[in-house]
């Protein structure tokens, strides 16, 4: 697919894949290891996930994730995947790594498990099935 034609990837790029949205608003990292699944930061947003739960004492809205199996969720997170000299993932194109796809579009970003669960992100919504 497209990680071949990503930038030239580290050594270790089969189990952990960095890119970003060609806008650079949305980060993203597919891992395969401990935890295999996605996980997308979201730089600017409405967000549609405002609230936090009351055990989030760090950062919430912008992050989300999914697990080889199970639904996408967003993510209480004290830290990024964002990396601006990841690779541009290009609209139109897809990545996948440990069972995990995301996709580009003008649209925004969309990852998802072979179950079908996941999140798409544009600067608009957030959405987790």
């Amino acid at each position: 697919m497209v990680a071949a034609m990503l930038a030239a990837p580290p050594a270790h790029a089969q189990d952990y894949l960095t890119f970003r949205s060609p806008s650079g608003n949305i980060h993203c990292a597919l891992m395969r290891g401990d935890w295999t699944g996605a996980r997308c930061d979201i730089m600017e947003m409405t967000p549609s996930f405002a609230v936090p739960p009351a055990d989030c004492e760090l950062d919430w809205g912008h992050a989300f994730e999914v697990a080889a199996a199970g639904a996408g969720q967003p993510v209480c997170a004290g830290d990024t995947v964002a990396d601006p000299g990841a690779p541009v993932l290009p609209y139109g194109r897809a990545v996948s790594l440990g069972g995990v796809t995301c996709s580009s579009e003008r649209t925004g970003m969309t990852c998802r498990n072979a179950e079908g669960h996941g999140f798409s992100l544009s600067r608009a919504r957030q959405r987790v099935f």
